[in-house]
């Protein structure tokens, strides 16, 4: 019996556990899950410094023309004390000198016979870095589960910090199966097509932050598909596609079976994709894709990222929809949750012209899909949806429903 999404989903989630740790430096951090709290061991800024190339002065003294005494820099281990009357000239980035109550930018005075006017009314503080306004001592600035991208590295370089802990990344096999596949690197008859899941998947795989190999296509014998699997079981996620379905040449699960696969589900309220299997040999993680390129990406973007995010350590682990409007009106024939695929704009949603399961050209055109409640005979003009990215990784900490249409 075909099991639902949000099912499936639960599966997978429960089945799926978080990769081991290992330490490395920050220059090789990019794209990993962080697998520590970090806090910062010292303020930032570290000390009271100036916003502006000016000059530090007292708010009494607005109004007055005074003579610059020296000039500041940054890095600079100024000592003196700014007393009253008195202007010090000083840098972007230089720690102001005690007695310091603001700091005047240079293109706010004017010359005067001694020196510099300042302006009128001047304001406490004005331009002004105080030591811990933007990172103070011992306040968390990383968690467990942060994916770490520059940003997260400029944070860990601003307390010297040089290496960290982090999830390894997940390893992840991919082959097809399939007499009738050649890859792009050969020569195809006239009976014969490019397999083109092998390089979408392993491309996907390694745009989510994976490792992934790739293991090669398989004839439909259980021989040849058992040699691949073998090549396989060292990685964490083995993902297939093709031989899922109840041809005669179909022999992908059976060929599984031989190694102690466990399938937790093998029929999906979905179209396309109802085959899609999910299961585990030891701690070897299963996704066993249909062969139609279209249904193959598609659920790859449901629960191949799914068991991909569990794997990681992120802690933002669900997949995010985000909402946007129909351009035009989609009829569907309903029964069955319905995978469509379209392009967002930042405000409309609009669906390909064709999407058979078979196709290849829907997936170069689209930047998103939609999943559509089994319910629904259409999703009329405007209407608000819930789209889900093929470009860009939108997560949550908590699942959301992912359907339109309910």
């Amino acid at each position: 019996m075909a099991i639902s999404i949000e099912k499936a989903l639960e599966l997978i989630y429960t089945n799926t556990k978080v990769k081991s740790t290992k330490i490395i430096p920050i220059e090789e951090a990019l794209g990993y899950i962080l697998a520590q709290d970090i806090t910062a061991t010292h303020n930032l800024p570290p000390y009271d410094n100036s916003a502006m190339d000016g000059y530090a002065v007292k708010v009494e003294d607005s109004g007055k023309c005074l003579s610059v005494g020296c000039t500041i820099f940054a890095g600079d281990n100024y000592q003196g004390e700014l007393g009253h009357e008195e202007v010090l000239k000083i840098m972007t980035g230089a720690r102001i000198p005690l007695g310091t109550q603001c700091i005047v930018p240079i293109e706010d005075v004017t010359e005067c016979e001694n020196g510099i006017t300042l302006p009128k009314n001047l304001t406490l503080s004005k331009h002004i870095r105080f030591a811990g306004e933007d990172i103070k001592k011992g306040q968390q600035i990383l968690h467990t589960g942060d994916k770490i991208d520059a940003h997260q590295i400029t944070l860990l370089a601003s307390q010297g910090i040089s290496h960290i802990k982090v999830y390894k990344k997940p390893r992840v096999a991919v082959f097809a199966s399939g007499n009738e596949l050649k890859m792009h690197f050969e020569n195809v008859t006239e009976y014969q097509l490019y397999n083109t899941n092998t390089p979408t998947l392993l491309s996907r795989a390694k745009e989510l932050g994976c490792e992934v190999e790739f293991i090669g296509t398989a004839s439909d014998t259980l021989e040849d598909i058992h040699r691949h699997i073998k090549s396989a079981l060292d990685c964490d996620l083995i993902i297939t596609s093709g031989g899922v379905s109840v041809g005669d040449a179909d022999f992908t699960k059976e060929a599984f079976g031989a190694f102690g696969y466990e399938i937790l589900f093998d029929k999906i309220d979905i179209k396309p994709g109802k085959p899609t299997t999910f299961g585990k040999i030891g701690d070897k993680l299963i996704l066993n894709l249909p062969g139609n390129p279209l249904a193959a990406a598609l659920n790859f973007e449901l629960f191949g990222r799914a068991i991909i995010y569990a794997m990681s350590g992120i802690e933002a682990k669900f997949i995010a929809p985000m909402q946007a409007k129909m351009k035009s009106t989609l009829k569907l024939r309903g029964g069955r949750r319905s995978v469509v695929p379209g392009y967002f704009d930042g405000e409309y949603f609009s669906t390909c012209e064709q999407y058979a399961p078979g196709m290849i050209s829907p997936l170069a055109q689209a930047n998103a899909f939609i999943v559509v409640s089994e319910n629904a005979k259409e999703i009329e003009e405007q209407e608000t949806i819930k789209i889900i990215s093929t470009k860009f990784s939108f997560t949550a900490k908590k699942y959301q429903s992912l359907v339109s249409g309910l």
